[in-house]
């Protein structure tokens, strides 16, 4: 039997919220201007949008599409997106009021300010992504980064970061502490947090982070030629799932498809908030192989959204991520080879482990007529972890 016939998934239904989260939290302005400027920056191209036909056949589904997010601006993840948008926007926002004048986003980028820039330092914690976003938005917009990794975090990825100019600050707590150490060195200091979770009185920063991943929901769509059925999320603090599910509604609307949102059954806290109908915080106890997925609190901003529109949550064991992994990079149906993380992978998982049966796969409406989005959100951001999976290591 393969991984995916023995893996045990818990599935949580439940029926939306009623309310317009997906237009008000983030709004098509808020993606609109992050387009406009994301898609100006040197370097920008849009990443592909895979087909794999062969596996959808093999799973007796319409259509698969893969959208992969390894080449993104050579920083290998989608968060390339976020956080050095959200940097750009708070150093607007800073030297906006201690100059008394209004500094625009193109002010920043040809480096008008850059002097102005130098003074003002972001911080922020991470698994990897994030913070090597953060850490080259930082490089090219000459403010200084410090960046928050606990003592899961590879040396691989911190090495990365500092390659970047970032300074790292490891801790031996896990991702949720690394957040805490932040905030409070952060306003110890008067640094300025670039975050992609929210918290109360916190919003803009993680707002702009989601609108940045709007580019990526964006050349999805246009490239599909009808709305999918289904898009299966990458949970963590919930950030990429509500971005993602609130471009899909404002752009497909009525037709917008349904939205499963998959976590690690290590970190599941979006599962356990659909569970209790409330953003729920869930205890870490070990950590997961897919290290951006490690979270244990909903990011509230996020959670507004998805209450309102994911119907259904997955956990899913490590024990089918990386052959997934090897799935993807050795496909055996004739599709093009494609280099994926570990926390790429999670909804591609889900949704093979979820065909091998009738009952779970009937729940979440999947047949031969479904058209499945998923998001790849990472490629080969630790070369070391990832020739580990290719060798037959799943951990």
């Amino acid at each position: 039997m393969t991984p995916y016939q023995t893996a045990t998934l818990h599935h949580v239904h439940r029926t939306p919220d009623a309310g317009d989260a997906a237009t008000t939290v983030l709004s098509p302005a808020d993606f609109s201007r992050a387009v406009t400027e994301i898609t100006s920056w040197p370097g920008y191209t849009e990443t592909p949008l895979a087909s794999l036909d062969g596996l959808s056949k093999e799973l007796g589904l319409g259509a698969i599409h893969y959208k992969h997010e390894g080449p993104r601006f050579g920083l290998g993840s989608f968060k390339a997106l976020g956080g050095s948008y959200a940097a750009m926007r708070v150093l607007q926002r800073v030297l906006s009021e201690r100059l008394g004048t209004e500094v625009t986003l193109a002010d920043i980028s040809t480096g008008k300010y850059r002097d102005d820039c130098a003074k003002i330092t972001l911080v922020s914690a991470t698994d990897g992504n994030h913070g090597r976003s953060l850490a080259w938005g930082c490089q090219r917009l000459g403010a200084p980064c410090r960046i928050y990794i606990h003592a899961e975090v590879s040396e691989g990825r911190a090495v990365a970061m500092r390659e970047l100019g970032a300074e790292i600050i490891r801790i031996t707590g896990d991702y949720d502490a690394s957040v805490a150490l932040a905030r409070e060195e952060a306003e110890q200091n008067g640094w300025y947090v670039v975050s992609d979770t929210s918290w109360p009185g916190y919003t803009e920063p993680p707002r702009d982070v989601m609108a940045g991943y709007g580019v990526m929901t964006r050349e999805a769509c246009e490239a599909m030629e009808q709305a999918p059925t289904h898009v299966f999320l990458q949970g963590g603090v919930g950030g990429l799932a509500a971005s993602v599910a609130a471009g899909l509604r404002q752009y497909w609307g009525d037709s917008s498809p349904r939205v499963v949102v998959v976590e690690p059954e290590l970190a599941a806290c979006l599962y356990e908030s659909a569970k209790a109908g409330a953003a729920t915080n869930f205890a870490i106890q070990e950590e997961t192989i897919m290290a951006g997925l490690s979270c244990g609190e909903p990011s509230p901003m996020a959670w507004e959204i998805l209450s309102q529109e994911a119907s259904d949550y997955l956990t899913i064991p490590d024990s089918i991520v990386a052959p997934t992994v090897r799935m993807l990079a050795r496909p055996q149906n004739g599709e093009d080879p494609i280099e994926a993380g570990e926390s790429a992978v999670a909804g591609l998982a889900a949704v093979i482990a979820a065909c091998q049966t009738d009952t779970l796969k009937s729940a979440l409406g999947l047949n031969q007529t479904s058209r499945v989005l998923l998001i790849g959100s990472e490629g080969v951001t630790d070369p070391e972890i990832y020739a580990r999976i290719m060798e037959g290591h799943d951990a």
